[in-house]
């Protein structure tokens, strides 16, 4: 199973890059972050759509489309893991994570995924919900090997 992580905005060096890192290098998964910056000026509602065109545009063909927004269903550990499982044993090959701007995800681009995952009721930096979600991707392969790193 490949994944691909689609992002607005870039990390720089820092505490937050350091922690996505240090996860998606214990991935046996193959990962990738694909991030999007937009510096120009614009509306809400047109920066939602431009970020969801270039977000889309790094999904691969045939993925499971999966937006992370705090309107989306929050999973426990044991709950994700088991979507994923079940993904796999599917034969999907690739799943994209989409973690939109400062604005929110596109409505319409909400619409198109598989699972709208929330990462809980609280609002989290951008950059964070990166190193988050690679932490809970590689608790979900553990839970799915049966490796001890998940004891909750």
């Amino acid at each position: 199973m490949r994944i691909t992580i689609a992002a607005a905005g870039k990390f720089r060096r820092g505490p937050e890059r350091t922690l996505y890192e240090t996860f998606a290098e214990r991935l046996s998964w193959p990962i990738q972050l694909k991030e999007f910056e937009d510096g120009a000026k614009l509306g809400p509602q047109e920066r939602r759509s431009k970020e969801a065109e270039r977000l889309l545009s790094a999904v691969p063909d045939g993925a499971i489309l999966i937006a992370l927004d705090e309107t989306g269903s929050g999973l426990s550990s044991r709950a994700f893991a088991s979507r994923i499982g079940r993904w796999r044993d599917e034969g999907i090959a690739d799943l994209a994570f989409i973690i939109g701007g400062a604005e929110g995800l596109d409505r319409a681009l909400i619409k198109r995924a598989s699972l709208v995952l929330s990462l809980g009721p609280m609002t989290w930096p951008h950059l964070m919900v990166r190193a988050m979600l690679a932490e809970q991707l590689y608790r979900a392969e553990a839970i799915l090997r049966g490796h001890p790193y998940h004891r909750g």
